[in-house]
């Protein structure tokens, strides 16, 4: 179990695709990237407890078993692969141009997000639930869904105890050891 506190805080991460690019915008590719960090959550051992994909940017709410920087690193480098390999594989050569960057010399490499994502550390459960309420909103604000369950890729369904069979990713919400009210 995960209790939320100033010793123990959650980790809001959010990732912006490179450019602000709508890189997310099918449901092939945001369910690759709910199965990347799936997997970034197993082999990271890691627990989501939220999160949303959006057309050009992901929020995640997690847990501290690993410093912020090696979450970031798990989520975004696994789903970053996985996406750079579906591309190549699938020939979309005019989707990795726009995300073609050059390194030294004459080499390239391909940037999903950008390199500076905004990470905070959450202390309190008021600011936990009040980031749960952010993310679960994101695409209602973005005019992607008239309420937060009807958007598939996100855990607003779970958290609102209406999970569907195909939800994209699960997550460790059940996990949280709550206070009790006073």
């Amino acid at each position: 179990m995960f209790q939320i506190s100033r010793d123990n805080p959650a980790y809001y991460l959010t990732s912006v695709a490179h450019k602000r690019l709508p890189i997310f915008q099918t449901d092939v590719i945001r369910q690759l990237v709910c199965n990347a960090f799936s997997e970034a959550r197993i082999s990271g051992g890691i627990m989501i407890f939220a999160y949303v994909i959006m057309h050009d940017h992901t929020h995640v709410l997690t847990d501290n078993a690993r410093e912020m920087n090696e979450v970031l690193r798990y989520l975004n480098g696994i789903s970053a692969k996985r996406l750079i390999d579906h591309l190549k594989a699938n020939g979309y050569e005019s989707s990795l141009a726009k995300l073609r960057i050059q390194e030294r010399g004459k080499k390239h490499k391909h940037s999903v997000y950008e390199h500076h994502p905004n990470a905070l550390r959450i202390t309190g459960e008021d600011a936990f639930m009040q980031k749960v309420n952010y993310i679960h909103l994101n695409p209602v604000r973005g005019g992607l869904a008239e309420h937060p369950d009807q958007y598939l890729f996100s855990s607003a369904r779970q958290w609102h105890g209406r999970s569907s069979d195909n939800e994209p990713l699960v997550t460790d919400h059940k996990q949280i050891s709550w206070r009790s009210a006073a």
